[in-house]
């Protein structure tokens, strides 16, 4: 059996009381990683999360940063360096939710505005932030959370596919600039994803997962082990990358 061990490293999650970002923190950490758990607003969640992977025997703590506020992120990196050292893995989970999704004309400005600004400068802030450090270790690991939605661009979902389209080409431009210093760049892309929010609250997904190869929606925690491995030494060689956890309904093409 080949294990995953993260034990020595320390993770950084974005969005770490949200519904993905929980399952990634308590991934990481059953593979032995210590853990900084940021948030924007639910501070209350972020800290009972942190008191649960305390409870499985890592290091944890929360952090509360705007992250399209460089100055935020600046002082939430200082806050983690002091508390907890030099992050290892930096996974960008955050987002801002919006509703409704609506034509490119109908769409507010502001909804661009906003996804932009989670998405886009959300990854530039914490690259600025994290990834010297990561480069002085020469190793590192960098990993934003981008949708299948960046490929389909369906109808009413241009803010949000602008957004994640300008993330991924942040993070294949830092790919190449931070290889050379050992450190890899790359992006996991869910689905329509079951998490806790649907489990309390199902509805019809039949449509969707009829269109899945795999005949059925993912789940949070099939997007967390696909984080892990990017975080571990097996993804040691892997860089650039725009992994879609999908189950095939978006296929990358060459």
């Amino acid at each position: 059996m080949i294990p995953i061990d993260l034990t020595g490293k320390l993770a950084v999650i974005t969005g770490a009381s949200g519904q993905l970002g929980r399952v990634m923190a308590r991934t990481l950490a059953r593979a032995g990683a210590d853990v900084a758990l940021h948030c924007h607003k639910n501070r209350e969640q972020a800290e009972a999360l942190a008191q649960e992977l305390r409870e499985i025997g890592v290091k944890s703590s929360a952090f509360s940063a705007d992250v399209g506020e460089l100055s935020d992120v600046l002082a939430m990196r200082d806050a983690i360096f002091a508390q907890m050292g030099r992050p290892d893995i930096v996974v960008d989970a955050a987002i801002i939710q919006y509703q409704p999704w609506t034509t490119v004309l109908e769409q507010p400005i502001e909804d661009y505005v906003g996804q932009f600004r989670s998405c886009v400068l959300h990854n530039v802030n914490m690259a600025k932030a994290f990834l010297p450090a990561m480069e002085e270790k020469g190793w590192g690991r960098f990993i934003g959370i981008n949708t299948e939605c960046a490929m389909q661009c369906f109808p009413g979902q241009s803010a949000y596919a602008a957004a994640k389209r300008g993330m991924d080409g942040v993070l294949r431009v830092l790919a190449k600039e931070a290889g050379p210093f050992g450190v890899t760049v790359n992006q996991v892309a869910p689905g329509w994803t079951i998490s806790d929010r649907w489990r309390e609250s199902p509805g019809d997904d039949r449509e969707y997962a009829a269109r899945v190869p795999l005949k059925r929606r993912g789940t949070d925690q099939e997007i967390a082990n696909a984080v892990l491995f990017l975080a571990s030494d097996l993804a040691s060689y892997i860089t650039g990358v725009y992994l879609p956890v999908c189950g095939g309904n978006e296929m990358p093409c060459i």
